[in-house]
């Protein structure tokens, strides 16, 4: 009956990782301590990313000589409050109906995580985020979302805290603001830096935050300018832009071939990798991520499997194309890389064997996949001058087709041969 009270409800869908329980916890430790009966149920499910969580918490005032009985999951229609740690998350609930517009407050991270469908996809599988925050927009009743994860990152912290703060903010729960910082400091872990992110957390503007659809051309430039720098040397960035040129005439068709140009002119191979993974941030990074303190040890131990045709990659061009052609030393070198080996970047002896291959890039000109990927890349410029000539919209075809070139292995190979077939 209308005049019967009726439960708050609230849904956290959270991936593994994220803190979706400790938000839940904070929630329902709040509403206890305000007199509330509270209810807490958890649903793991599957993101194809990491473990998928929904959190399920209903609350009803206390009535006297009267025990509220509560949901144990979300009906769609029927949720006040969803909150989602990725847009993606936002996306599901929505599809599954649990986010409408007369009732639903929906708060929700832009950063997104994407799905191995997503990964997997021959050319940009990626969902359009624009698309899915205009999805959010018109199905809430009120969205708050901007980029949590970030201010978690630069807070030291965890999402979930910036996500408390938001719901804070939103004032869609009966409770102060003081009641949620009581809860961050009752929860008795990472208090200070839960307080920093909830606080920058609740700043967030109860409006859509734009996302850019695209770059213009000197920031996509600019920014390609820099990866080959960091890839390479300053020469490799003179040679990218003096490929650019033949493009100049067309601004549209020029940042199209300088995004997927720079790309591909960044392939990864061994030495890449072994640059990336000794650098002092990612250390950094591993640090925040297993929330290690000041006077803790933190062991990183790689695991790595080169082939044989990873391995002729980066040797000089003719003694890569021999490893290849001949067939005993194929063969000894494959019994001998079958089982893939652990290295511990962060003993001396690790350290120094993925520094001196990350050293090998003063070496790179010479190998057999540079050579390889150096011609790859001239026809497929010619291929979009030419049809540039005759058919422009087939060459801004042409022009985004190293899409399908992505990963490394066996998963870069089909998409070679899938771009080889559609040039």
């Amino acid at each position: 009956m209308s005049g019967q009270p009726r439960a708050l409800s609230v849904a956290i869908l959270a991936m593994g990782g994220e803190g979706g329980g400790v938000l839940a916890d904070w929630i329902v430790d709040m509403a206890e301590h305000a007199g509330y009966c509270v209810q807490l149920t958890s649903v793991p499910g599957v993101a194809q990313r990491t473990g998928s969580t929904i959190y399920y918490i209903e609350m009803m005032a206390e009535t006297a000589g009267r025990e509220p009985v509560l949901a144990l999951m979300p009906v769609p229609g029927e949720v006040d409050i969803v909150i989602a740690s990725e847009l993606m998350e936002a996306g599901r609930a929505i599809q599954r109906g649990l986010v409408t517009p007369d009732r639903t407050t929906l708060i929700a991270s832009t950063h997104r995580v994407y799905s191995m469908t997503e990964k997997m996809a021959a050319g940009d599988g990626r969902v359009d985020s624009g698309a899915l925050l205009d999805g959010c927009k018109t199905a809430a009743r009120r969205l708050l979302s901007t980029d949590f994860a970030r201010i978690a990152a630069e807070r030291g912290s965890v999402i979930s805290a910036a996500l408390f703060g938001a719901l804070a903010a939103s004032e869609a729960l009966p409770f102060a603001r003081g009641d949620y910082e009581l809860a961050i400091r009752r929860g008795g872990v990472g208090v200070e830096a839960s307080l920093a992110a909830f606080e920058d957390g609740a700043g967030v503007e109860k409006s859509l935050d734009a996302i850019p659809t695209g770059a213009c051309a000197t920031p996509l430039i600019g920014l390609a300018a820099e990866r080959l720098r960091d890839y390479q040397d300053e020469q490799y960035v003179e040679e990218y832009l003096g490929r650019l040129e033949a493009f100049a005439w067309d601004e549209k068709l020029r940042d199209e071939v300088a995004r997927h140009l720079a790309l591909w002119m960044s392939y990864e191979d061994a030495i890449r990798v072994a640059d990336l993974k000794i650098r002092r941030a990612r250390w950094e990074r591993v640090r925040r991520e297993v929330r290690a303190g000041p006077a803790e040890l933190v062991e990183i131990h790689e695991y790595l499997h080169p082939g044989v045709d990873e391995i002729a990659d980066i040797l000089p061009a003719a003694l890569g194309q021999w490893l290849l052609d001949t067939g005993w030393a194929r063969g000894i070198v494959g019994r001998l890389t079958r089982k893939g080996r652990i290295v511990q970047t962060t003993s001396i002896a690790g350290f120094l064997q993925l520094y001196l291959l990350a050293g090998m890039r003063r070496w790179r000109r010479r190998s057999l996949r540079f050579r390889r990927e150096q011609a790859r890349i001239d026809g497929w410029l010619a291929a979009v001058c030419a049809a540039a000539r005759e058919d422009y919209d087939r060459a801004l075809q042409l022009a985004a087709l190293p899409a399908l070139l992505k990963g490394y292995g066996e998963t870069y190979e089909r998409g070679r041969r899938e771009f080889e077939a559609a040039l």
